[in-house]
């Protein structure tokens, strides 16, 4: 699924997030990084509503490492604006799974940025990959119907 089609379509998950003046850059708007901090953060409450605790590591039943960031930036947010992330798992492979997300501007609507990011889900010893945990898969199939490619 292209991420043009998953920005027509509405997302499983969305949240706010108020970009403090410390997120910006010297130029006053939202500093490039702090895109990608966004997303991942709305991400983490995702996944914690589906069960997984991405938030509290140590009770997460696998580690998730990052190993792929695509990003198209559109458009600047200044300090005090907040931002509307919208997130959803749009592909469950066996230890790896796409996220899609698409950040804009809570007060107008405009898109910000949109992108994917990849996880592999890894055992906390080991550090291979593991099978995706259940019923974390579960919960995104359930939560997710159609959206997302298995």
């Amino acid at each position: 699924m292209a991420i043009d089609a998953i920005e027509s379509g509405s997302f499983p998950f969305s949240e706010t997030m108020k970009v403090r003046f410390r997120d910006t850059d010297s130029q006053g708007h939202l500093y490039f990084a702090n895109y990608l901090v966004f997303a991942d953060e709305i991400t983490g409450f995702y996944m914690d509503e589906l069960g997984f605790r991405a938030t509290q590591p140590s009770k997460a039943p696998s580690f998730i490492f990052t190993v792929n960031i695509q990003c198209d930036y559109i458009d600047e947010i200044t300090a005090n604006g907040t931002v509307r992330g919208s997130v959803g798992y749009r592909r469950l492979g066996r230890s790896s799974a796409d996220v899609a997300f698409l950040l804009q501007n809570h007060e107008t609507d405009a898109v910000l940025a949109r992108g994917t990011i990849t996880q592999v889900f890894v055992d906390p010893d080991t550090r291979k990959s593991i099978a995706i945990p259940e019923p974390f898969r579960s919960n995104i199939l359930e939560r997710q119907g159609n959206w997302v490619v298995e």
